[in-house]
């Protein structure tokens, strides 16, 4: 004879274990192909002790990571996220909803190169399971598209046979594994 027991819901203050987080862009290249690249740095917190849970959350610009370091120049100039005077990506939510199963919704804001639009992520947010370490740990997948060109990323080129060497449209993936604060 099996019982069944129900899974606990995540409750209290949540950080990022910066080894096993990441926040990853992916964007049209060419037409034809997709660019992704990601932030070797990522702080974030999940509060879910209040009444209205929320996320905040940042990347350094210069943490930026791609294959090229000559890229690497170009996406920390002015052209792109101008990491001199806009040092940090950043995001506030104003709501996080759980809705079934493990599908969760933030709403909020989104900084980038000092630009500030509110956009909504997708998801979920895993239950808290017994780190081997001791503690607990959660997992929060999210996912939104923005368009660059709202924050002021409006480097763009012509391609020869028409089109431009880069979408508008930007995938923005977070993973975060969270660890009791």
């Amino acid at each position: 004879m099996t019982t069944a027991t129900a899974t606990p819901v995540a409750t209290g203050t949540w950080t990022a274990d910066p080894v096993h987080s990441n926040a990853e862009f992916a964007v049209k290249h060419m037409v034809v192909a997709t660019f992704r690249g990601s932030f070797a740095e990522i702080d974030a917190t999940l509060d879910l002790a209040s009444d209205t849970p929320t996320l905040r959350g940042s990347v350094p610009v210069a943490s930026i990571v791609v294959k090229d370091e000559n890229l690497k120049g170009h996406l920390l100039s002015p052209d792109f996220f101008d990491a001199e005077n806009a040092p940090n990506i950043s995001f506030a939510s104003d709501a996080v909803e759980r809705g079934a199963g493990n599908d969760v919704t933030v709403r909020g804001s989104l900084t980038v190169k000092n630009a500030t639009h509110p956009v909504v992520l997708t998801g979920s947010l895993s239950e808290p399971i017994e780190h081997f370490a001791g503690g607990e740990r959660i997992a929060l997948d999210l996912t939104t598209a923005i368009d660059r060109t709202v924050y002021g990323l409006d480097w763009n080129a012509p391609l020869p046979k028409g089109g431009f060497a880069l979408g508008n449209d930007v995938t923005l993936s977070v993973h975060l594994e969270l660890q009791n604060a």
